[in-house]
């Protein structure tokens, strides 16, 4: 079975890491369009710094759950294309061998001039220079922001296209396009699977749903598919 599986914030959320669009959400306290925009990054870069500096270092202090762990099990057991929202590191860190991050990684950054990507894990200044061609204030965290294009997307609708079962594991259904996903894996046949703390905007789109923490409901939804993988539907027509 070839499995899409699309995690968000709510995977990583038992891990110590913050959702955004929840009430008490990251974007619930701070203002996206001043720090995950290239427009407020050109206004004012040391607050989006700070910002990425302290979201860095909670990020090294998280550790894996049962979720990323049972994702990582998963993988070996099956044609598994593991995409992301998440620009944490703890899929890799659980043990998964592949995974296609669409919004970027904070544990990198790149170049605005030269476009030189490198590892960051300490924290990123206006003054550090790009260790390639040594320009200073070029280097910004390599994350997707709103208004810029995710990673891969090719790569993305080619495994929708070739997917038998599509997962979504805590997700919020309110961000394009990966909202979209799901929606167009239904319309080409693909059963669809939610799992969530709560239901999602897009929950309608989903021919299984499960509801709970990610850390108890993946594993025991992934047990579930792997004893009975019929009972969990494959491409139709």
């Amino acid at each position: 079975m070839r499995i899409f599986v699309l995690t968000g914030a709510g995977v990583s959320a038992e891990s110590g890491l913050g959702t955004f669009r929840a009430s008490d959400g990251i974007w619930a306290k701070f203002d996206p369009m001043a720090l995950a925009t290239p427009e407020g990054f050109a206004r004012d870069p040391v607050a989006v710094h700070d910002f990425y500096n302290a979201r860095r270092q909670n990020l090294l202090a998280a550790e894996p759950n049962a979720a990323h762990v049972a994702l990582r099990d998963l993988a070996a057991q099956t044609d598994l294309f593991l995409c992301t929202q998440n620009i944490d590191d703890l899929h890799e860190r659980a043990g998964s061998p592949q995974v296609h991050h669409m919004h970027g990684e904070l544990l990198r950054s790149f170049c605005t001039v030269c476009g030189a990507v490198q590892d960051q894990r300490i924290d990123l200044s206006i003054l550090d220079n790009c260790a390639t061609c040594g320009l200073a204030e070029t280097m910004r965290p390599d994350v997707v922001w709103f208004g810029e294009i995710p990673h891969g997307l090719d790569e993305i609708e080619q495994a929708l296209d070739r997917a038998d079962l599509f997962i979504a594991i805590g997700t919020s259904g309110a961000v394009y396009p990966a909202a979209g996903f799901a929606s167009r894996a239904r319309e080409a046949g693909v059963p669809t699977a939610e799992i969530n703390l709560v239901p999602s905007d897009n929950a309608d789109v989903f021919d299984i749903r499960r509801y709970g923490p990610a850390s108890i409901e993946v594993p025991r939804f992934l047990a579930d598919l792997g004893a009975n993988p019929a009972a969990f539907g494959s491409r139709r027509g």
